[in-house]
């Protein structure tokens, strides 16, 4: 039996500023999967909260690109929305960016990360969810996940996955995608990703039989709306065990808070902090940006959890680090390499700037 998972999360209004969501939009988000699942639509779902991004978690059997399925996130979305603008939250409804649905919940703000699988006999997986960063900011430890031996032995020592992976990498400028094989196209991919900004992972593949092992949402509201109206706060979906990375190899690599693009104004480089749910409350700065993890075993669609993975004693040290790079690169304040490149800021004077003082500007000797 072929199950759907999809996640999709929106930022409906902040609590207070960036901060959080308010528990009557959780109740309500809680009230419309309810009823779904009453209904039949839903085989099962949770509601949680990541930030100021509310993140909806469901399982059913419709497939990816269900409209029946993206009109009722959509719809819990317009009435947290409304419940947000009635409470005056802060950027009520900041990720809708249309009045009305049109069938598919792309293009219309809210991420999306989706994969239809057949379940094995056990199926753990891990769904992340950041804040106050961008689809980028997955690059680096899906690289580690699925193609870095130091960080998964099992690449090397697991028949499983010794073949290697394919990864899905988009162009978010062109809008063109390609495929990268690993190990033997190793260099290939990382002169790609290493780009974050520009070539992000959306999907890996195991690549001796081409099964799902991970996706991401890869949406840029910059670029669907053509202003600043807040940084993406991705979503990510990582099989686990059996054929794919081990639930420690797929968490590793949050132990080193990387630098990531977003932060004050989704205009900075911060350290993504690796934190429970309880401490997923970007403050400081409006940050720094967070990254949470939630363990579930799918069981004929079921969600049997969640284990709050990050909430655990052994990513203490990388809070610790995350803050001390935190004290470090906000003494930089406006200027680079806090502050993100000018191609790359998604809020910015400088046009204005550049207009108020274009007839001042001479030619050297």
């Amino acid at each position: 039996m072929k199950i759907t998972l999809s996640v999709i999360k929106a930022d409906v209004g902040g609590y207070v500023g960036h901060t959080s969501v308010h528990p009557r939009i959780m109740e309500v988000a809680e009230d419309y999967l309810q009823k779904a699942k009453d209904q039949g639509l839903l085989i099962d779902y949770f509601v949680t909260r990541v930030g100021d991004d509310l993140e909806l978690i469901m399982t059913h059997k419709k497939g990816q690109n269900s409209g029946e399925i993206h009109k009722l996130a959509w719809n819990t979305f317009l009435e947290g929305t409304e419940i947000a603008k009635s409470l005056k939250m802060y950027g009520a409804g900041q990720d809708l960016l249309s009045d009305a649905f049109s069938g598919n919940i792309k293009g219309m703000g809210p991420g999306l990360a989706e994969m239809e699988l057949e379940e094995r006999p056990s199926e753990p997986i891990i769904i992340f969810m950041a804040d106050k960063t961008s689809p980028g900011a997955w690059n680096l430890p899906l690289f580690r996940m699925f193609a870095d031996p130091f960080n998964t032995p099992g690449l090397v020592i697991d028949p499983k996955l010794h073949d290697g992976f394919t990864f899905e990498i988009l162009d978010v400028y062109e809008h063109k995608k390609v495929l990268i094989n690993t190990p033997e196209e190793l260099y290939d991919l990382l002169i790609l990703i290493g780009a974050a900004e520009h070539y992000i992972i959306k999907s890996v593949f195991r690549k001796h039989d081409n099964d799902i092992a991970a996706v991401s949402s890869t949406q840029r509201l910059s670029m669907m709306a053509g202003r600043y109206i807040g940084k993406d706060d991705p979503v990510l979906v990582v099989r686990t065990q059996s054929g794919f990375p081990a639930v420690g190899e797929a968490l590793e690599p949050f132990a080193f808070p990387h630098l990531v693009a977003g932060w004050m104004r989704g205009s900075h480089y911060g350290p993504l902090m690796p934190v429970p749910l309880h401490q997923a409350n970007p403050s400081r700065f409006d940050g720094p940006p967070r990254v949470c993890a939630l363990g579930f075993q799918l069981c004929e669609g079921k969600l049997i959890g969640p284990r709050d993975l990050f909430d655990d004693p052994a990513f203490d040290e990388a809070r610790r680090t995350a803050n001390k790079v935190a004290d470090y690169i906000r003494k930089l304040g406006p200027f680079e390499p806090h502050r993100l490149g000018l191609k790359e800021m998604e809020y910015t004077t400088l046009p204005d700037v550049l207009k108020k003082i274009k007839d001042r500007f001479v030619d050297l000797d």
